[in-house]
């Protein structure tokens, strides 16, 4: 495809080629004057007979030829009684058919929309309508011509289709007046329209900038992005201050729309050492909920007394495996508790623990279910365990509202049969995923987490792991001994040594720690080229598909993963003649490319062929790496294989993929690859500490190779600042439970 300059079309539609409903993509043959143009574009609802405006570019595509991709469109309804005629015999309006059509149009001519809109009972003096009809069909033109009327607005401030679709399932008729007084409300979750785009359209309408609507929404929307990144609270001053800068109001304004949220129940103030914390209203309720459902666990009681010793020996027996001190204790506890925490790094024995534990769950007749927070976590744990292991999203079975909003099949009234849940990778869970686990269980379920408090917390709101530790009150045995067979890695023992602050000897290079030293940025890009294209597969037959993954701590700069993707990519995937190619913000999507999905989906439609029998089902979740197998340039559309499961991508959710030859550390958090190649450079000096490189290091599993200058590597590990979050859990678990001194760690 050769891209034009931008330029002007008009015409009547001629017929719809293609049309996706859930996105509002069509194809479509547009008439103007002589020619006949097929248009490609966000259009909507559009149907044959309607009067089109567009603006775009034509563009030259190698098997359908002349196209005019639309960015923009203004639609006006026809005014020829031979328009208005093949308008109505679309099926736009329901119970309209052809004949019906043809017949309103010849009654009425030039006039059927005024009549169907302002005077419907003229309709009755047409053959085969009765007051009821014309009523139905009076009824049906207005919702049709309210929706397309929102379309119109709406794409008047460049926003697209889908919003248009969000907004008209939430409020239906109501939609247009309800944006033109508040276009805050398109800030609400399941619209999701961002604070600076409403505000833009507030800005157009003249709506004054300490109004009630705008103040609430901007503070929400400051609550939001700082949970986004990680944050499930909020100290007041400092959400005072951004607030009136950033909405440009007085603290005076700022603390009446506070309380008027905090009164209506939107937010939640929370007390913490005589300082207050803002909490939005869903991390709030996870982490209270956590909390008292955490007081009550921890009171149930298995026979707390007893002792487990003389089951463990036969475990052992009959594993021919000595578990040391720490490992029994912890064996023990998670058999006699009905909450336990099984800690520790690499190579201090959480798989043989946990393996011992799920044997004698079973040897009890008990019901167990593993689960892990990603796809590629869950399916490490299921091959260490040598049972089957889901992830939570799966285990909950997601389900989706009418609003888009996120909701889980098993809840309270539904809950898992389970008599034990064991979650790997703890760390990764935020706060509300884990109140919606916790939702799912009988009071009756045991619940074991596993997981590495020194590694990165969760991508969501929330600290849960370390807040649980951290506040003391419950059953927790932290494994510090490295086995003798874990000690013959590099990798583990120098992961030790970072978590510790110690600095591994970097000119060792005879085991699986390799380091090598580069100084400048150029040497440093060729070096990973040349490992993943040449170097690697020659010596050991690894690829970047399978066993090789790049690892960055930033997503930008010179050996940040973007500009990592694109020298792979041009070198692994290179462009050939006649291969299709789909160009987004910021990569470029070609059949063969390693992708991975940004943001957990969970409307994703995919397929799954084994064995003569197909498989379907959605959601696609945030971290999972794939395969593009497929492009189609016209429709705009890629399929993408994550391990056997084939989903569609069509082009208002491309921006949910992004070229995974190399990922940023929080990205491979619950991974482990064969060999990882970490690349480290000066810059982004909030990215470079302790606990991210540790998490870097341990997602090696044969094979850890360092690609940094010596210092900067030695200053991350120095640097033992870990990222601050703010959160309410610790805080209140002492409430309901209080420091009562008698857990283990």
């Amino acid at each position: 495809m050769n891209e034009t300059e931008t330029t002007y079309i008009s015409g009547e539609v001629d017929s719809i080629v293609f049309r996706s409903e859930k996105t509002g993509f069509v194809v479509a043959k547009l008439a103007s004057g002589t020619e006949l143009y097929t248009v490609v574009g966000l259009l909507g609802n559009i149907e044959a007979g309607e009067v089109l405006s567009c603006t775009g570019g034509f563009v030259e595509h190698s098997r359908f030829g002349k196209q005019f991709q639309v960015e923009k469109v203004e639609r006006s309804l026809p005014s020829s009684p031979d328009s208005i005629k093949r308008y109505l015999s679309s099926g736009i309006i329901k119970g309209v058919n052809a004949v019906l059509a043809k017949k309103i149009v010849d009654a009425f001519a030039e006039e059927t929309f005024d009549v169907i809109e302002k005077e419907p009972e003229k309709l009755t003096a047409v053959e085969g309508i009765s007051h009821k009809t014309a009523q139905s069909i009076n009824e049906e033109f207005k919702k049709t011509y309210a929706v397309r009327s929102l379309m119109v607005m709406l794409s008047g401030y460049d926003l697209p289709a889908s919003v248009s679709v969000r907004s008209w399932k939430r409020w239906g008729e109501s939609a247009e007046d309800l944006i033109r007084k508040n276009p805050y409300v398109l800030c609400k979750e399941g619209i999701d329209v961002s604070f600076t785009r409403a505000d833009g359209i507030g800005y157009k309408l003249s709506i004054p900038r300490d109004a009630e609507a705008r103040v609430c929404a901007g503070i929400n929307y400051i609550l939001r992005d700082f949970a986004n990144q990680g944050h499930s609270a909020m100290p007041l001053e400092a959400l005072k201050e951004t607030a009136c800068f950033q909405l440009g109001v007085s603290e005076e304004c700022f603390k009446q729309n506070l309380d008027s949220l905090i009164e209506e129940n939107e937010l939640y103030p929370y007390e913490i050492g005589g300082e207050t914390y803002i909490m939005l209203q869903d991390y709030y309720k996870a982490e209270d909920y956590i909390a008292r459902r955490l007081s009550i666990m921890r009171e149930v009681s298995y026979d707390n007394e007893m002792d487990y010793s003389a089951n463990i020996d036969l475990v052992e027996e009959e594993n021919e495996i000595e578990y040391n001190e720490l490992q029994r204790q912890a064996i023990n506890l998670a058999l006699s508790k009905g909450f336990f925490v099984l800690t520790g790094g690499p190579g201090t024995g959480k798989t043989n623990t946990l393996n011992a534990m799920i044997s004698l769950f079973e040897q009890q007749a008990m019901n167990v279910m593993l689960a892990a927070p990603t796809g590629r976590a869950a399916k490490r744990l299921a091959e260490l365990t040598g049972h089957e292991a889901k992830t939570l999203h799966r285990l909950l079975e997601v389900k989706v509202n009418d609003f888009g909003q996120l909701a889980f099949v098993h809840n309270e009234n539904e809950p898992l049969d389970c008599d034990v849940l064991v979650i790997d990778e703890m760390s990764m869970v935020d706060s509300c995923l884990f109140e919606a686990v916790l939702r799912a269980i009988k009071i009756t379920c045991k619940l074991v987490l596993v997981g590495d408090f020194n590694q990165l917390p969760s991508v969501g709101a929330g600290n849960v792991l370390q807040d649980i530790i951290s506040s003391g009150v419950m059953p927790v045995v932290t494994l510090t001994e490295i086995f003798r067979q874990a000690q013959e890695s590099m990798i583990v023992v120098n992961a030790h040594k970072i978590v510790k602050g110690e600095h591994p000897d970097v000119q060792d290079r005879q085991h699986d720690f390799f380091f090598m030293e580069r100084k400048d940025y150029d040497s440093l890009q060729k070096l990973v080229v040349d490992l993943c294209k040449e170097r690697l597969p020659n010596a050991f037959g690894q690829n970047l598909y399978e066993n090789i993954q790049v690892i960055s701590p930033t997503r930008q700069g010179p050996v940040g993963i973007v500009e990592l993707n694109r020298l792979l990519q041009k070198e692994i995937n290179p462009e050939a003649t006649g291969k299709k190619k789909i160009k987004t913000p910021v990569y470029d999507f070609c059949k063969g490319d390693k992708v991975m999905q940004n943001k957990n989906n969970y409307d994703i439609l995919w397929k799954r062929d084994e064995g003569g029998k197909t498989e379907e089902g959605t959601g696609i979740f945030n971290g999972e790496i794939g395969v593009i197998t497929a492009v189609n340039k016209v429709l705009r559309t890629v399929n993408v294989d994550f391990d056997g499961r084939i989903a569609t991508y069509s082009g208002d959710i491309l921006d949910n993929l992004e070229l995974a030859y190399a990922i940023t550390v929080h990205k491979s958090q619950g991974s482990e690859f064969d060999t990882v190649i970490l690349t480290l450079f000066y810059g982004y000096d909030k990215l470079y500490y302790r606990n991210l490189l540790y998490t870097a290091v341990t997602r090696a599993k044969q094979n850890l190779i360092i690609i940094s200058p010596q210092r900067r590597f030695y200053e991350m590990i120095d640097n033992d600042r870990r990222m601050q979050r703010f959160t309410c859990l610790k805080n209140m678990l002492l409430e309901n439970i209080g420091d009562t001194g008698d857990t283990e760690q």
